[in-house]
């Protein structure tokens, strides 16, 4: 029962400063580059939490080989291709006092992928299709966003969308997303994303952050963590979801597992579980 995600795969590079910024000027920082993308987290955080779980993304050509055993290495089946021309892309996180984070996007190497590199051996055993909102927003990807989840449907395989990104959402428009995300059989939109979208259909399961989590009249609170970094805390939250989501349809268990991956991820730096 092989969980599927497709989509983006990044370098991270986060940056703390140490005391009070001093524009157009030197700040002292913590800066660390780690793996990210949030469908690839999505993968990591599957494979670190036992589900039989296979990613395909696409880098720069020099960063196959670290990008594939990075996710190898949580127990991913990793279809990684690069791309000759384009880089890896990369985000610059800038983190507040409060953990939160501003993020500065490149997808190089994301908007190239393409029907081609997702063969239909990636399909076997495939029960469930996760995708992120980034393959939407992006005009290139889109159409293979698309067709994957008509091939899903065709297959009998579920699908789930985070629309990930609330300036994103907003550029693209309400009615768009809403079209995008029909044919899903679950939504994981935060707060904001879900004021602006107004999702009135089955399947919603709404992250809040510290408030928790709700789907299908159940709820459950977050779990207790020290807040490091609250990057890819949806991620964790959407892997740990659809950890026992897609074996045993089991709202509680998988609201319960969704807010301890994400107390996990914010325990730490970088948007993956530690090894």
């Amino acid at each position: 029962m092989t969980i599927l995600v497709v989509g983006d795969l990044v370098d991270d590079i986060g940056v703390r400063p140490l005391g009070a910024v001093n524009a157009a000027s030197d700040t002292v920082s913590e800066i660390r580059m780690t793996a990210g993308g949030s469908a690839a987290n999505v993968a990591a955080w599957l494979g670190h939490l036992g589900a039989d779980v296979r990613f395909v993304g696409r880098c720069g050509a020099d960063a196959v080989a670290r990008h594939t055993s990075a996710l190898v290495a949580y127990g991913v089946d990793a279809r990684i291709t690069g791309d000759p021309d384009l880089p890896t892309a990369t985000i610059v996180l800038t983190l507040d006092d409060d953990a939160d984070r501003t993020m500065y996007v490149d997808r190089a190497a994301n908007t190239t992928l393409s029907a081609q590199h997702v063969p239909d051996d990636v399909w076997d055993d495939v029960a469930w299709l996760h995708l992120t909102g980034y393959s939407f927003f992006d005009d290139g990807v889109r159409p293979l966003a698309l067709e994957l989840v008509v091939e899903a449907r065709r297959r009998g395989a579920g699908v789930s969308i985070d629309p990930s990104s609330l300036g994103f959402v907003e550029a693209a428009g309400r009615e768009a997303v809403v079209e995008w995300l029909a044919d899903a059989d679950l939504v994981f939109p935060n707060d904001d994303e879900q004021g602006f979208l107004r999702l009135d259909r089955d399947g919603v399961v709404l992250t809040r952050g510290a408030q928790g989590a709700s789907f299908a009249g159940a709820s459950v609170a977050a779990a207790p963590a020290d807040v490091v970094d609250t990057v890819g805390a949806g991620d964790a939250f959407a892997a740990g979801f659809l950890s026992r989501w897609v074996p045993a349809r089991d709202a509680d268990a998988s609201l319960r597992a969704g807010a301890q991956a994400a107390a996990g991820c914010v325990s730490v730096r970088g948007a993956r579980p530690v090894a």
